[in-house]
């Protein structure tokens, strides 16, 4: 197991690592797996799946232990919270305005970060998963296309166990018994024949396509389970595309 060098990552990452790292070892047991599969240099993109809103810091303490640490693409209105908004910002998170004219500042910046040899961290699935077996959902194209412009790595994350600690929109943890946290990274994704592709529309879902493949297989090896043949798409079943599931009224 690589650690990350302190030296390399801004000081208010530093310091969130210092509060967080060593609750999360007294909190949780372990099981790290693929770490061999994550890139030692260079600029990539990890893709994992989304149970829980502790997943964040469960899948951000995987990647600093693989010596990597991971700098997230995350909603925006978490950079607006006092205090804790001023922190993410100074530890080179990226801010992602959904639904809203400012989308693609989040797509410029880490395709910056990726040419700058940053490991970005992106949900593929854009929210927690509404699955009822809480397999990954239908992914949307952000990681595609930045993978398709900067030609780097695309590394699948399945994760397991953080439900557990925290249920998907609960408010309070469940810290006992410890809980395991099973985390195991899948090697790349080949994207390489998409690269050039004359028809970039297709290329981008055929490589959101294998991206999510790749994902719930690595999930379904962990879990010992058979995924779902169709992945969950929260349209078909009256939901919101954002925040809390809630169904629409399609009486009237």
């Amino acid at each position: 197991m690589r650690t990350a060098d302190q030296h390399s990552i801004p000081l208010a990452y530093r310091f969130v690592v210092s509060v967080i790292r060593p609750l999360l070892q007294v909190l949780t047991k372990r099981d790290w797996r693929g770490l061999e599969n994550i890139p030692a240099e260079g600029g990539f993109i990890t893709c994992p799946n989304h149970l829980s809103h502790i997943d964040v810091l469960t899948f951000g303490h995987f990647m600093y232990d693989s010596g990597r640490p991971v700098y997230f693409l995350g909603k925006e209105s978490v950079f607006r919270v006092p205090v804790i908004g001023r922190i993410v910002t100074k530890a080179g998170q990226i801010p992602v305005y959904r639904g809203t004219t400012r989308a693609a500042d989040a797509y410029r910046a880490a395709v910056a970060a990726v040419r700058a040899g940053k490991p970005i961290g992106i949900y593929p699935e854009g929210s927690l998963t509404r699955d009822p077996g809480t397999w990954p959902m239908r992914g949307k194209t952000g990681a595609a296309r930045i993978a398709l412009e900067t030609r780097c790595p695309v590394i699948p994350v399945a994760m397991w166990g953080p439900q557990e600690l925290l249920a998907p929109y609960a408010k309070f943890p469940r810290l006992f018994p410890r809980r395991t946290m099973r985390i195991s990274a899948g090697k790349a994704v080949d994207l390489s024949d998409l690269y050039d592709a004359p028809d970039q529309r297709a290329a981008v879902t055929e490589a959101t396509h294998r991206i999510m493949a790749a994902l719930t297989a690595e999930l379904a090896d962990i879990r010992d389970e058979i995924a779902p043949a169709t992945r969950y798409d929260p349209a078909d079943h009256g939901q919101t595309e954002f925040g809390h599931p809630t169904r629409l009224d399609r009486a009237s």
